[in-house]
């Protein structure tokens, strides 16, 4: 035990002078090391001050209140509730298939006595600003009560303490052009309220809020909008509870489901720091309302992800920082051969350098684990501006943070394991002398490879096309991989029969290359796994933007722009329009208007008194079995169809829906001229002959009934209406049928379910109000164009529902180039290791080249030429062994998909009738960028960084 004690403590000493001794060589294998474990401790330490404890969460919801009660709207039924109160339902199981009561309560009825309370009221308003207008919440919060300490931090100024003086978020100053001391109004109240403050929401650092006094804003504001026949947006009131001194415990989850039983829910303290067993939570034994983030599934998974990560995170570092290693053995072998001169046997020869990597390891745990801290430290104000939230306290815990050190230290002593078995094979003769003496190639290792290679590529197949997980697939590429990188020094020298049909100097670079595997297949296979990854992600995202290109239903025709509003009887439209002309490119404009029913100001969708709608009448011959109105209600299609019945109705073209797009109206229906139909793209003269005649213009078949007309229901009482459908009993309304015609199927109609013009609907006694217009343009307009005309828009007074086709906007393009230039760093690195390594072994073959004549530029040009074969290979066979998991991975997904499309068709679900499209599509132009951008790039820095002339070399010591 003595010996074993000294013997490693004397390795230890010669392998942290030899480190010191060689800086630059030590400073790069402890990068590659750090430069892992600062990222995984940085991630620890912002995930866990990310996430807040029990009690900061309970400070930043509740304040200094034991608990906040609420109202769920259930007219005062007993309910049951989640212990976080995210989850609320009436305690009696009737209401699952009866309607839910509607109703308030006076929750103050329902708390205990003596308690104190302290209103919380939400709402939102358009407050005016510098530019416009601006959709903003309203909170109406004593924030400067103790009560409310914590659930809103101040910034500059105070919290209101009159009811004319509001203070307003740092997002909404920022936004709305508006500073402390200024004035503050909103549309449709005449007063104003001076700024006093500006403020944060810890959990929401980008909300648009402004805090006022309690009935100061938004009591106000609701009266105005409703004496200027304005809509009025909901309001909702909660109250902080605070018990008396002698409450015990706080609000315990007994007191909470006494509270249950008035019809109140509540958000207690003492139950979000301490809550109950899910057996103790009447509502968690009910179906469907289990909480997902305890699965036990779902557990399993991130566990398996975080593990894959780590492992191919540890293969890599040790791929890359093996060739390190070998060089500093190479460097030294005539100081371990002195070691076995004086007695030293293979053991200690092992010894010592498994202590340079148990050194670089330490140091590298040390180094990434202090700058991991001091990174997490000054980037948190930018990382929560990111995430849109406050961290907790800064949160470090040890023992994660050894456990990730203890990583770097592992690594270190795996990537040093290979080059001690190969140092301790040296005889001592040859370690003195420096001849290398004959090397025979491994003929065991690259058939194990391909065993292994062709293995785990049966095993990733039969995952992506018999089963649905991908675990087995991610295992079975994973042993491929590991098969090619076995099979790696077989391959180099494969690819050593090129070098006839190359130039001098790469034919020298290749030759060296293979003739040293021992130093080149190392590096190839760190490039190898880099690329791989980078391959295999890059292949998966590329067919994912597919997938999403084709799955994306644009709402207008490229470049179009619409701008509607369904507010004030279409009083601000002539000034939509005419922001829009100012700012647009306009070619074509298209002026629409609504169907309207009932008194002036009512919107399309107002169930208020005097408002009513107008809405299509579905044939009875047109409607979808499997979802008929006249079908029993409550019942399910697997009810009254068979399977085989389900599946084909779901092919009707009755069942099939709509397509995208988005008119905000019931019926989808468009008061318009034939300037409509130019500009969404509808290229049908019928269609425009039909207009003139007065006919309907319709896109879905479904509406048209046999004898070529469209029934039209006007419902003059909305309200009645809504009511009659929920007691199943006829709609009550006038029908009106309006002569139609049907354009051709497939053509897009981007949400219009029909057009007719002004002088058809005045003829059938129908009622239209301005609703806005549709645009095509010359060309998209630009990021500064879109700008003003949102500015200009902020300024009127209705809401404008705008929007302007740019198409499908993929953000992979970005993670494509970040992943290129991942790969493109981490290739260079690797194949930088192999340079460095190889001129350490080919200074003799330089000096001789140097002494039979050859410029001195040959021995930048071989330097820069031996990283680019090194890198040319790595990638070729990355690229290979990374397209396996992707294809995989992708083939699960389709067969998964299928399986729905499958369930949904025997359902008779709407919506199935396509197949998925689940594409695999290989990224070519990523493949070019790392086959020849990333090789020429190590090429040319190697040589750059190679000196042309050496040094005249001493005579080696006997």
């Amino acid at each position: 035990m003595n010996g074993w004690f000294h013997s490693w403590r004397a390795a230890v000493r010669i392998a942290r002078r030899d480190a010191w001794r060689s800086k630059g060589r030590s400073f790069l294998v402890l990068a590659m090391i750090a430069l892992p474990i600062l990222g995984v401790s940085a991630a620890d330490l912002t995930l866990r001050s990310a996430e807040l404890s029990p009690q900061e969460r309970a400070t930043r919801l509740l304040g200094a209140a034991d608990a906040r009660v609420s109202d769920p709207g259930y007219g005062g039924v007993p309910v049951q509730q989640s212990p976080d109160g995210q989850m609320t339902t009436p305690a009696d199981k009737e209401y699952d298939t009866q309607p839910v009561p509607e109703g308030h309560i006076d929750v103050k009825k329902a708390l205990p006595a003596g308690a104190t309370l302290l209103e919380d009221t939400n709402g939102y308003g358009k407050l005016r600003t510098a530019h416009g207008l601006l959709h903003t919440g309203i909170r109406e919060l004593k924030a400067a009560d103790p009560l409310a300490e914590g659930i809103l931090t101040p910034l500059d100024g105070r919290f209101p303490q009159r009811p004319d003086e509001v203070a307003a978020s740092s997002r909404f100053l920022e936004e709305s052009g508006l500073e402390i001391g200024g004035t503050l109004a909103a549309r449709g109240l005449e007063r104003e309220y001076r700024i006093v403050g500006s403020y944060e929401v810890p959990d929401d650092l980008r909300a648009l809020q402004v805090n006022a006094l309690p009935g100061a804003f938004l009591e106000p504001l609701r009266k105005g909008l409703e004496a200027s026949g304005m809509a009025v947006p909901d309001i909702s009131t909660e109250h902080l509870v605070k018990l008396p001194a002698d409450g015990g415990h706080g609000f315990t989850w007994n007191m909470v489901q006494e509270t249950n039983a008035k019809g109140a829910v509540v958000v207690s303290r003492a139950v979000l720091v301490d809550p109950p067993a899910n057996a103790d939570v009447p509502i968690f034994q009910r179906e469907g309302y289990t909480p997902f983030d305890q699965s036990l599934s779902a557990d399993k998974s991130a566990l398996v992800a975080v593990a894959t990560v780590v492992g191919l995170a540890m293969l890599e570092i040790c791929l890359l920082a093996g060739p390190a290693f070998a060089v500093g053995a190479r460097r030294s072998r005539r100081q371990l051969g002195l070691v076995g001169a004086n007695g030293g046997d293979r053991r200690h020869i092992r010894a010592i350098v498994l202590a340079g990597g148990l050194v670089i390891g330490v140091a590298a745990a040390v180094v990434g684990t202090v700058l991991g801290l001091i990174l997490t430290f000054v980037l948190q104000p930018v990382l929560e501006d990111s995430f849109g939230q406050r961290f907790g306290a800064f949160d470090v815990r040890p023992l994660e943070l050894l456990g990730i050190g203890a990583l770097a230290v592992l690594t270190g002593l795996l990537a040093a394991v290979v080059p001690a078995v190969t140092a301790s094979r040296e005889t001592v003769l040859a370690s003195l002398t420096g001849r290398r003496g004959i090397r025979r190639s491994n003929r065991v290792l690259p058939v194990i490879g391909l065993v292994a290679a062709l293995l785990g590529a049966s095993i990733a197949l039969y995952g992506s096309v018999f089963s649905d997980q991908f675990v087995i697939v991610a295992g079975g590429s994973a042993l491929a991989e590991l098969g090619v990188v076995a099979m790696t020094p077989a391959l180099v020298g494969m690819f050593g029969r090129v070098g006839r049909w190359l130039p001098l100097s790469p034919r020298l670079a290749l030759r060296d290359s293979v003739r040293n595997r021992g130093r080149t297949a190392p590096a190839v296979a760190a490039v190898l796994a880099a690329v791989a990854g980078t391959v295999a992600v890059a292949t998966y995202a590329t067919s994912e933007d597919a997938q999403l290109r084709a799955k994306y239903e644009a709402q207008l025709p490229y470049g179009a722009v619409s701008a509607l509003t369904v507010e004030d009887g279409g009083r601000d439209v002539p000034a939509i329009r005419e922001a829009v002309q100012r700012h647009v490119p306009v070619e074509v404009r298209a002026d629409v208007a609504r169907i309207a029913v009932g008194r002036a100001g009512c919107g399309p969708f107002s169930a208020e008194a005097g408002c009513g709608r107008s809405e299509v009448v579905i044939p009875k011959a047109n409607e979808c079995p499997l979802w008929a109105e006249s079908a029993p209600p409550g019942t399910d299609p697997a009810e009254r169809f068979s399977k085989e019945e389900r599946r084909r109705l779901a092919d009707d073209w009755r069942c099939r829906p709509g397509g995208g797009g988005y008119v905000p109206t019931v019926d989808g229906l468009l008061v318009a001229d034939a300037a409509l139909l130019k500009v969404l793209g509808v290229d049908d003269p019928a269609a425009e002959k039909a207009l003139a005649e007065g006919r309907v213009v319709s896109f879905h078949k479904k509406q048209v009934d046999a004898a070529g007309r469209i029934s039209l229901r006007v419902v003059t009482d909305a309200k009645a209406a809504d009511e009659a459908v929920e007691r199943n009993e006829p709609v009550p309304g006038e029908v009106k049928a309006l002569p139609a015609y049907q354009v051709p199927d497939g053509t897009a109609s981007y949400g219009v379910a029909g057009v007719l013009t002004p002088a058809a609907a005045e003829a059938a006694g129908l009622g239209t109000v301005p609703m806005g217009s549709y645009y095509s343009t010359d060309h998209l307009p630009g990021s500064e164009q879109r700008q003003r005309l949102d500015d200009d828009l902020a300024k009127v007074g209705s809401e404008v529902h705008l929007h302007v086709e740019t198409g499908y906007d993929s953000e992979n393009s970005i993670v494509l180039l970040a992943l290129t230039v991942f790969a493109g760093l981490i290739t260079i690195g690797a194949a930088g290791i192999a340079t460095g390594l190889a001129q350490a072994d080919a200074e003799a073959d330089l000096k001789t080249l140097a002494a039979v004549g050859a410029p001195p530029r040959v021995r930048r040009t071989l330097s820069g030429f031996q990283c680019g074969v090194v890198a040319v290979m790595g990638v070729l066979l990355g690229t290979a062994a990374g397209v396996l998991p992707a294809i995989g991975l992708r083939l699960t997904e389709r067969r998964q998909q299928e399986r729905w499309y499958q369930e949904g068709r025997d359902a008779g679900w709407a919506g199935v009738a396509d197949l998925p499209h689940v594409p695999i599509v290989i990224p070519w132009e990523t493949f070019g960028a790392l086959l020849v951008a990333v090789p020429l790039g190590a090429a040319l820095l190697a040589a750059l960084l190679t000196r042309s002339r050496t040094a005249v070399a001493r005579r080696t010591a006997a």
